[in-house]
């Protein structure tokens, strides 16, 4: 499309099942861009979960919801 800015493709998110999230950080030291981190709250379990910062900077790299064990990150472009 004319206009827009090849960075208007890549941005992406991820979405943190809380309650399936059990903490390990694989996916904090995975991300390239240092978008996740810990949770001071628990989730059922007691378990500090970990979050997105939202940041536009997300590029789907999907390398989060590969390497999380647990299967508890969703990557949308």
């Amino acid at each position: 499309m004319k206009g827009r800015d090849i960075r208007d493709w890549m941005v992406g998110k991820i979405v943190v099942d809380k309650e399936r999230c059990k903490g390990c950080q694989l996916c904090i030291s995975t991300c390239p861009k240092k978008l996740i981190m810990l949770s001071e709250h628990f989730n059922e379990k007691g378990y500090h979960f970990v979050l997105f910062d939202g940041s536009e900077e997300c590029t789907a790299c999907t390398m989060c919801g590969r390497i999380c064990p647990d299967m508890a990150i969703e990557v949308f472009k």
